[in-house]
């Protein structure tokens, strides 16, 4: 069987199962395990990474205005590769391939691979794409395994989190502050915290720095979508704004937002395990 994942979150999730021998070709993101890094690269992006936060927001907003996705495909790459099961999602059309672009690829592809498309906003729904992945790859009692050791591991740090409920506020960007959304708000629940800004399921939003100050967290969390703590701790050091340097110049915790907290897989467990201890600390 030859797997193409379209989202670093899949590669994530075939290679817990045990498949990482099966895939053929992954998207630009694709990191870890770091295995994947030799594979073929089936998608690229017009944005540049090394732009400021925000110039990068702005080419996202145009994106979005526009309905160009700033992540292109390499068709012809994935005609070559062949696939059978080729991952993709339908969460974010600018952060990856979107449902549209997707099937305007799969339409090029002979034969027509099997289709799994990724949708989850909640840690319920990633383990049920867990699930789907497992289902596609004929895998059942891997996924259910998986699935297991995962949720163990969650009651595990639910069981020892602190009892005193910090107020914590996640940022998942800082120029303009994005407040983190999706399963990042159960995430801090599990951990042992009062998320005061994010809402489970729902996506990530602007906030202005006011209304955030006004928040007044105990614990600030820096886990930039697609950033390392390196280029967190940059983007903080850059902030000029008086009342987001208050904010930020209060407890402040780094979580890597690129592995962690922004894809949708098995590592969202470890996100949760690594801010019990940052609350705890």
């Amino acid at each position: 069987m030859r797997v193409v994942s379209l989202l670093p979150a899949a590669t994530e999730i075939v290679a817990a199962l045990g498949a990482l021998g099966r895939l053929v070709g992954v998207s630009h993101e694709c990191d870890f395990p770091p295995e994947v890094r030799s594979l073929p690269r089936v998608t690229r992006t017009r944005v540049d990474p090394a732009m400021p936060s925000a110039a990068i927001d702005r080419a996202m907003a145009e994106a979005r205005r526009t309905g160009i996705s700033p992540v292109e495909v390499d068709v012809d790459l994935m005609a070559h590769l062949r696939p059978d099961v080729l991952i993709g999602q339908s969460v974010c059309d600018v952060c990856a391939v979107g449902e549209g672009e997707l099937a305007r690829v799969v339409a090029t592809l002979m034969p027509t691979p099997w289709v799994v498309t990724l949708h989850a906003h909640t840690l319920d729904q990633v383990l049920l794409d867990i699930g789907k992945v497992g289902e596609a790859l004929e895998l059942r009692d891997e996924a259910e395994e998986l699935d297991a050791g995962l949720r163990y591991r969650l009651r595990r740090v639910q069981a020892g989190a602190t009892r005193q409920k910090p107020r914590v506020l996640v940022l998942e960007w800082l120029d303009p502050p994005y407040v983190a959304g999706h399963w990042v708000p159960e995430l801090v629940e599990l951990a042992g915290g009062q998320d005061v800004a994010g809402t489970a399921g729902e996506p990530s939003r602007p906030r202005p720095w006011e209304e955030l100050v006004a928040l007044a967290p105990d614990v600030v969390v820096v886990a930039l979508c697609g950033f390392d703590v390196p280029r967190a701790q940059t983007e903080r050091a850059a902030v000029t704004d008086p009342q987001a340097r208050a904010l930020l110049g209060r407890r402040v915790e780094f979580l890597d937002g690129n592995a962690y907290t922004s894809r949708p897989g098995p590592r969202l467990v470890d996100a949760a395990e690594t801010l019990a201890r940052l609350i705890r600390d």
